[in-house]
């Protein structure tokens, strides 16, 4: 499934291990009825009271213009690789509960939780994506007229993986390089913080 698959410590799934984020996209366009199941897949993701805080504006490069627009949110360097991406999606994030108005702490958390289901149908589909933080979300706000209480968090580059050798040098080293996480031991305690029950 993945030239990238994760070597882990312990079995996951799949679908998890073979994830990853490439910089290379094949041309190919996206079928809608698979990006409408990527955002049925981060419809039906846990939040909060149920509040669904999510947002997603979608532009494909089959229409120019709106590709064009929606490039022009990132920053300089993200759209270099990201222009080459059949589908951009930004993804936003309301602020405040929609039936009292107050602040909703677990908003982002909540975002990050609907954008994990997506990779993962997308995933599961065959596509890849690319989760970007370096966004321009000020210029967003203004081209989409989100409002105040709402905020553009990131932005994702969908389509199928391409090859790393039709990339520029810097990336396609990115793209070769094996993958690296933490050990356990380092994020998963018990009894007090920096002690953990995992070796490594």
């Amino acid at each position: 499934m993945s030239r990238k698959k994760a070597m882990t410590d312990h079995p996951i799934h799949e679908l998890i291990a073979a994830r990853w984020s490439p910089y290379s996209f094949e041309e190919r366009p996206v079928r809608p009825s698979d990006l409408a199941s990527i955002f049925e897949a981060a419809r039906w993701s846990a939040s909060s009271y149920n509040e669904q805080p999510w947002s997603f504006i979608v532009a494909t490069a089959d229409e120019q213009e709106e590709f064009e627009r929606m490039l022009s949110c990132l920053g300089e360097w993200n759209q270099g690789w990201a222009k080459a991406a059949p589908v951009l999606v930004l993804a936003v994030t309301n602020q405040r509960f929609a039936k009292n108005g107050k602040e909703n702490r677990a908003a982002v958390y909540d975002l990050g939780q609907a954008v994990a289901n997506l990779v993962i149908e997308a995933t599961a589909r065959g596509l890849s994506v690319h989760q970007m933080a370096g966004i321009l979300p000020d210029k967003a706000r203004e081209i989409y007229q989100i409002p105040e209480h709402a905020d553009v968090w990131t932005a994702l580059a969908i389509g199928y993986r391409g090859e790393a050798a039709a990339l520029p040098d810097a990336l396609k080293e990115k793209d070769l390089a094996a993958r690296e996480r933490k050990p356990l031991a380092q994020f998963v305690f018990s009894g007090r913080w920096g002690h953990s029950d995992y070796d490594g």
